[in-house]
């Protein structure tokens, strides 16, 4: 089936996006990084992706095998690490290991040096104090924060745009009672109530979802309102609300294609904020559970550990060029949807 064609301005707007060199390279490099990232488990990983033993054919990486079927003793999941299970699955078959044979919370007990121990060969990032290695965390890490800031950045775009949208459109009564809550939402001491929500509820990454979700979604307001006012009486609108269309349908195929334009200008900038929020909660211990795999937990051992400088110096550099990504990227939609930039 065909894609339907793009239409002129839609083109316009691509061209005017790849003009921007800068957040065209910066859009296609952080696509990568995202895309190597979700295959994290092909990665780093302390099972390997394919072992072949006895002519029988095992994908460990994805599913879950007992010992033994690689000729062990016990009905446990294996261990492939095990020097014994290794040698019996070296003697009857071979395996296939992903480049990194470690997963983010797997132990190195056979480092040179006491944990945090320098890069080597084998951890080519170094351990961080646990042990553990920080190039698999590295690589785990980016996945979650990434994911969460889009999520984080999509369901606040949803919330926002709606609400901007109510106070717009009706004006009036509406938009004073909303603007007015807006006031006292946004005067709530959002890192309190994060301490106290932390206290109450296991931490997990859906909670912080949702708390954060409570507090970022009016940034998006002032701008989805403001559209809406200047367009609520153009004659277009006006005509369409003569004709009988509901005001849920105006708002939905008029008014809310000018305002989304402001909307994706502004959502990769929101997407940085989020990766900011969750590394700096994840920084003071009132983020994510131990042992997750995070650049704010990476930070905090940078800080607490400084006679190891890898530990900081890789979660600093991941997170600046994580963010000077998105940066360039936000700068480069923003020329896309500028007017003056896309005119015939």
């Amino acid at each position: 089936m065909a894609l339907p064609p793009l239409s002129p301005l839609t083109r316009r707007r691509l061209a005017a996006f790849r003009a921007n060199r800068r957040g065209a390279w910066s859009f296609w490099i952080f696509l990568t990084l995202f895309t190597l990232s979700l295959f994290a488990e092909f990665w780093a990983n302390d099972r390997p992706l394919l072992v072949m033993y006895d002519g029988h054919l095992s994908v460990p990486v994805l599913f879950d095998y007992p010992e033994t079927r690689f000729g062990g003793d016990f009905t446990t999941n294996a261990d492939y690490r095990d020097p014994y299970i290794a040698e019996k699955i070296a003697q009857h078959g071979w395996s296939l290991w992903p480049p990194i044979r470690y997963s983010y919370q797997t132990i190195n007990f056979h480092t040179p040096s006491p944990a945090p121990s320098p890069p080597t060969a084998d951890n080519l990032l170094g351990t961080d104090d646990d042990g553990r290695d920080v190039a698999a965390r590295l690589i785990y890490g980016l996945r979650l924060s990434i994911l969460f800031s889009l999520l984080l950045t999509a369901a606040s775009s949803v919330i926002g745009v709606a609400a901007g949208a109510v106070q717009g459109y009706f004006g009036g009564r509406t938009d004073l009672i909303l603007q007015r809550f807006l006031e006292i939402w946004g005067g709530l001491p959002e890192l309190f109530i994060l301490i106290i929500v932390a206290g109450i509820l296991a931490p997990s990454f859906w909670t912080l979802l949702g708390i954060l979700m409570l507090f970022s979604w009016t940034g998006l307001v002032a701008v989805v309102r403001a559209e809406f006012l200047r367009a609520r009486n153009f004659d277009y609108v006006r005509a369409a609300r003569a004709l009988g269309m509901s005001d849920g349908r105006i708002m939905w195929r008029h008014l809310l294609p000018n305002a989304m334009v402001a909307t994706l200008t502004f959502m990769p900038f929101i997407a940085s904020g989020a990766m900011v929020s969750l590394t700096s909660l994840d920084y003071l211990g009132l983020g994510l559970p131990p042992g997750s795999a995070s650049l704010g937990d990476l930070l905090r051992q940078g800080k607490e550990n400084l006679q190891a400088p890898w530990l900081g110096v890789t979660g600093f550099l991941t997170l600046a060029l994580t963010l000077t990504l998105l940066v360039f990227i936000g700068e480069a939609v923003r020329d896309a949807f500028d007017p003056r930039r896309t005119k015939l």
